[in-house]
């Protein structure tokens, strides 16, 4: 069996590689070693410095019945009067997929703003602005964080001096402002609060991170509510505005209906022994303007009514799976995986650092030699 003789100088070179390789590893072991160790300690120390989080999360299914069409015959009648009741439905289902929507919205963010919290040592709750504004602490390694990376950011701040209130226009066409706090605020916000809808089950998962368990507990359930409720005013918003049509309507034909009732009983009070052919003309007018006026108003009373019921059709209802509670184990910092982390950074940037320099040593040998 003949071989490639060719193949074995190629061969050669790389295990020489490989054993030039391992031996200025092992003569830089002490700058291998002292790098890496560095990036220990300074592991070690993120990992104490870090403040403690904790999670709370809840999980909810919504319900919602099925959508029904109103009016039909109903509003045949009161079109004679001119009024066009419409569609009673109260639209489509909203998918778990748009629920990080409103959560996102600016409205919804800034009530979340003004949940209450009960903090350890304040006997009256207070709102999630004010603990960020007046009762948290930053901890060693924020203010670290903040005088080093966030330095640049500082003094552009300073040199420009108290920004102006921010104006931000709704879906709705309105402008709200948000001062430089609340701004603050709403980036907090973005890491705290997640909502993770699962559209091939349908549920939705929110969670909340506090540096305490029972804050967490509480932002995450007054989310949830929050949330469910901004839902159920979307989805109600159309057999809302529906009935509250139809209450106008019912109010305007319940006083033309009274006003004609008075009109026939006092023409038959001042008439009641007179058979003349104008006056019986006139009291089968005001008897035919009485049905008519009867008749709407007895099919807005039902049409009232069914709008009623349409709303509460409407009204989704939220089936919790896991309700919200106390968080006992704290999700961050995750100390050993933080060590370890920073020890395999430290290793990598200590080999770096050493094939670097035999790198650069080789390229000025041979620009000397050139």
């Amino acid at each position: 069996m003949s071989t490639n003789p060719s193949q074995t100088p190629q061969k050669d070179d790389d295990e020489i590689d490989l054993l030039a390789l391992a031996k200025t590893i092992w003569s830089q072991r002490r700058k291998v070693i002292s790098i890496t160790i560095t990036f220990m300690l300074i592991g070690l120390a993120v990992a104490i410095l870090s403040p403690k989080e904790f999670t709370a999360s809840s999980t909810f299914i919504p319900q919602t019945s099925e959508s029904a069409k109103g009016g039909g015959s109903l509003g045949g009648l009161a079109s004679l009067a001119g009024i066009n009741l419409g569609s009673m439905g109260g639209g489509s289902e909203i998918p778990p997929a748009l629920y990080p929507k409103f959560t996102s919205s600016v409205k919804f963010r800034k009530a979340l703003l003004q949940a209450p919290i009960n903090v350890e040592g304040i006997k009256e709750s207070v709102s999630y602005a004010k603990y960020y504004e007046e009762v948290a602490q930053p901890g060693l390694l924020a203010n670290i964080k903040k005088y080093t990376i966030g330095l640049p950011g500082l003094i552009l701040k300073a040199l420009r001096g108290t920004s102006e209130e921010t104006l931000l226009q709704t879906e709705e066409g309105d402008l709200i402002k948000l001062t430089e706090a609340e701004v603050e605020h709403f980036k907090r916000l973005e890491s705290q609060l997640s909502v993770s809808p699962n559209e091939k089950e349908g549920f939705v998962s929110i969670s909340f991170v506090m540096p305490e368990p029972l804050m967490a507990a509480q932002m995450a359930k007054y989310a949830q509510e929050l949330l469910q409720n901004e839902v159920i005013a979307y989805k109600i918003s159309n057999a809302r505005e529906q009935l509250n049509f139809t209450e106008e309507r019912f109010a305007e034909k319940k006083a033309d209906f009274d006003q004609i009732q008075a009109r026939l009983a006092n023409f038959r009070d001042r008439n009641q022994n007179i058979s003349s052919a104008t006056a019986m003309n006139q009291l089968q007018r005001l008897e035919a303007e009485y049905n008519f006026a009867f008749n709407i108003y007895t099919e807005l009373a039902k049409q009232l009514e069914q709008a009623k019921l349409q709303v509460s059709k409407d009204t989704p209802i939220f089936s919790v799976i896991q309700p919200v509670t106390i968080p006992t184990e704290k999700s961050a910092p995750k100390r050993p995986l933080i060590l370890v982390i920073f020890t395999i950074l430290g290793l990598i940037l200590a080999l770096a650092y050493i094939f670097g320099s035999e790198f650069l040593k080789g390229v000025k040998e041979q620009w000397k030699e050139v």
